[in-house]
C-alpha cells in the first residue's frame, strides 16, 4: 500500500478538491470577502478529506444492506486508502481530526450566524453510517 501522506495527497486531488470547489464557489457566488473565502476553503479541504476517509471506513467495515452497495471492494482492488495505509482505528482518528478541523475553521468566521449548517455537515461526515 501507499504511504499515508501519498494517499492523503491523492484524496485531496479528488474528493477534497471537489468539496472545496463547491464550498468556494458558494462563497464566490455569495459575495464573500477574501477572509471568508479563505475560511471556507480551509473548511472545504478538511471536510472533503474527512468525507473520503469516512467512505473508505464504511467500505471496510460496512455491510451491503446498510451501504446499499457492495462493501469491501476497496481492499479487493488494492485501492489506495488511509484504511489500507494506517489501519481502521487510525483512519477513524484521522477522519475525526479532520472533521474537527473543518468545524474549527469556522470558529473564526466573519459570518458566525451562517455556520450552523456547515458545522452540522462536518459532524455528519464523521458520524455517518451509510
Amino acid at each position: 500500500p501507499l504511504a499515508a501522506a501519498e494517499v492523503e495527497r491523492l484524496q485531496a486531488m479528488k474528493t477534497g478538491a471537489l468539496l472545496c470547489y463547491a464550498v468556494e464557489a458558494g462563497a464566490i457566488v455569495g459575495g464573500a470577502d477574501p477572509a471568508a473565502r479563505a475560511t471556507l476553503v480551509r473548511y472545504g479541504r478538511a471536510l472533503g478529506a474527512a468525507f473520503q476517509i469516512a467512505d473508505d471506513i464504511l467500505d471496510a467495515e460496512g455491510d451491503e444492506a446498510t451501504l446499499g452497495k457492495r462493501a469491501g471492494k476497496d481492499a479487493g482492488r488494492n485501492k489506495a486508502t488511509l484504511v489500507a495505509a494506517l489501519g481502521l482505528e487510525d483512519a477513524k482518528r484521522v477522519r475525526d481530526r479532520l472533521a474537527g478541523e473543518a468545524e474549527a475553521a469556522l470558529a473564526t468566521a466573519s459570518f458566525p450566524a451562517s455556520t450552523a449548517t456547515l458545522i452540522e455537515a462536518a459532524r455528519f461526515v464523521a458520524a455517518r453510517t451509510s
